[in-house]
């Protein structure tokens, strides 16, 4: 059973992006805030659920999360800042958003930017620890899921709408049949044969290898 929170005595939002990996389309994150005797039987690290599972988690989300809020940084920003600058900026964003300003920020990851006033803790694989964090994991992931999806009816070749922009064998050949479109991330390796070691194992997490 995941922990409901990691600061009793303070307002805390959990973080998470999706989509570091891919080469084409925004990252994205999301923020969420959760009543401290807040509980799930299966809320767990988005990756480890199904499509169905997501989308049924969404809606308890949502009805029981005190606030919460998803924001992005598209492909062209990211180009010209960097995808680890453009994750932690995406999850600032979501911050911005949250109609309420929490107390402490709980950080799926290692390595964080602060936000301006208010303390952080980075948590490795903190979606599968922490229920807030769970939840921004879920949230974002559904929302970058459906957004390329539709991206994929203008840009059919590439099958954004099962490898969602992931660096697979069918997307990478797509790329050297068509060329990249305007949602490709120009600085990284889109025709490179194998994967970075960072896209190789966000790859595997996801099932696409």
């Amino acid at each position: 059973m995941l922990k409901a929170y990691y600061n009793s005595d303070a307002i805390e939002a959990g973080l998470d992006e999706v989509g570091r990996g891919c080469l084409a389309g925004p990252v994205v994150a999301a923020a969420v805030i959760l009543p401290r005797d807040f509980t799930h039987s299966y809320l767990t690290d988005s990756k480890q659920l199904t499509k169905m599972q997501r989308l049924d988690l969404e809606k308890d989300i949502i009805r029981e999360a005190i606030c919460w809020a998803v924001a992005e940084v598209d492909n062209l920003e990211i180009d010209r800042i960097n995808i680890l600058k453009a994750s932690f900026l995406a999850m600032h964003r979501a911050v911005d958003k949250l109609r309420m300003k929490p107390e402490h920020l709980l950080v799926d990851g290692n390595r964080f930017t602060p936000y301006p006033m208010i303390p952080h803790t980075c948590i490795i694989k903190g979606d599968a620890h922490y229920f807030s964090i769970a939840a921004a994991s879920v949230l974002a992931k559904n929302y970058r899921d459906e957004l390329m999806s539709r991206l994929s009816g203008q840009f059919p070749h590439y099958g954004w709408e099962t490898n969602v922009g992931y660096p697979t064998i069918h997307h990478r050949k797509a790329i050297g049949l068509h060329g990249p479109c305007p949602y490709h991330r120009m600085t990284f390796k889109l025709l490179k044969e194998d994967c970075d070691q960072a896209m190789e194992e966000e790859m595997e997490d996801l099932g696409f290898l």
